[in-house]
């Protein structure tokens, strides 16, 4: 039996996009935006800031940073943008997350 890498079963250019969206959410800070993006479906900066108790100009950096990486979409409505997780499927790598650090 011969075990595949990585790169054969997913790709390269999936690959080096994975690794790219990792690179951006690698952050306590991140992490918590997209955290709460998960349970919330969408918020606002200033919903976001309130929750994490963060400086608006923080947070609004990292929604930028992450908007244009496509970890998140957003929506205008109004004077307020909603942010939204463009990427679903990366809450279970938050979950993941969670349970590793049990044990840390």
């Amino acid at each position: 039996m011969s075990l595949s890498t990585l790169d054969e079963r997913i790709g390269s250019e999936r690959l080096v996009r994975a690794s790219e969206l990792l690179k951006v959410a690698a952050h306590p800070q991140r992490l918590a935006i997209l955290d709460l993006l998960g349970n919330k479906r969408r918020l606002c900066v200033s919903e976001i800031t309130e929750l994490l108790g963060l400086e608006q100009a923080i947070i609004s950096q990292h929604l930028t940073l992450m908007r244009d990486r496509g970890l998140l979409g957003v929506e205008r409505e109004g004077k307020y943008s909603y942010y939204h997780l463009e990427q679903p499927g990366f809450l279970k790598i938050i979950k993941d997350l969670e349970s590793c650090c049990e044990n840390l």
